[in-house]
């Protein structure tokens, strides 16, 4: 199983960590999606993770992947 983490940005309540658990979910090969809003991190397991999709996924929920921070 791999893992992928994330540093997410606009990511400010509740309903944002909704969005992105239902959005990523839908990429193929998820299994798991953990959302630490304090944080600021996604955390995805699964097989064959596309982090194209994923990146993807969490932009469709409204956030955006901040590259400068090592997650």
């Amino acid at each position: 199983m791999a893992q992928k983490q994330y540093h997410v940005t606009g990511m400010s309540c509740e309903h944002c960590v909704a969005s992105i658990k239902e959005e990523v979910s839908e990429v193929p090969g998820v299994s798991e999606v953990v959302v630490d809003l304090a944080a600021g991190a996604v955390t995805v397991h699964g097989a064959d993770l596309d982090d194209e999709r994923l990146r993807a996924a969490i932009a469709e929920a409204g956030c955006g992947v901040d590259d400068s921070i090592a997650a």
